[in-house]
């Protein structure tokens, strides 16, 4: 798909997903994060977005040229490491305070599906945010929708649910690490003493 181009979906160019990622980083729950991860990160259309609120991204995909090209788009942005890596057989060192799993978990069969939800847990520090996007159609290569794998994810050991939102689209699910107490990280208005 990417030999002809570094944007086979039209990331940058479609307002479904312009909307889309403005709404996923509209949800994050805190203003900045320290650490992201980004698995399947295709064009690099999202990093670049989310490098504006992270120090640091470390953004993948199991395809050279989508890191290429992901590469290509976030060059000027020193805080954005690409990297070849297939999940779950390969996993980043480290603790992260984001990961972003978009439009990624639903390609994959049940025991890779946990798998990868493992890994995600373990990897999330404390207090960390899991932020979850799926388009919500049926795709012949997909195996779930949106909202089929919504309830998993809310069901997953170690995660506390958070805001989910249902568009006619896509699903877009918020999930927090508990904090080492195992009480859920604070709202934003609770962060910033509003409550």
């Amino acid at each position: 798909m990417y030999s002809g181009t570094a944007d086979p979906w039209d990331l940058a160019g479609r307002w479904y997903e312009q909307r889309k990622y403005a709404l996923t980083l509209a949800a994050l729950p805190r203003r900045r994060y320290r650490r992201a991860f980004e698995p399947g990160c295709s064009a690099g259309v999202l990093t670049r977005l989310l490098a504006e609120r992270c120090d640091t991204v470390l953004a993948t995909d199991r395809v050279p040229a989508a890191v290429a090209g992901a590469a290509a788009r976030n060059r000027d942005l020193p805080q954005v490491e690409t990297r070849v890596l297939t999940v779950p057989e390969e996993w980043p060192e480290g603790t992260f305070d984001l990961i972003v799993l978009s439009e990624l978990l639903y390609y994959f069969d049940e025991t890779t599906f946990h798998e990868i939800m493992a890994r995600t847990v373990g990897s999330l520090e404390p207090g960390g945010t899991l932020v979850t996007t799926h388009w919500d159609h049926p795709v012949p290569e997909h195996r779930l929708t949106g909202t089929q794998l919504a309830p998993l994810l809310r069901e997953m050991p170690g995660l506390v649910a958070g805001t989910e939102f249902h568009d006619p689209d896509f699903v877009l699910s918020l999930h927090h690490r508990p904090l080492a107490d195992g009480s859920p990280p604070p709202s934003p208005a609770r962060a910033e003493g509003l409550v």
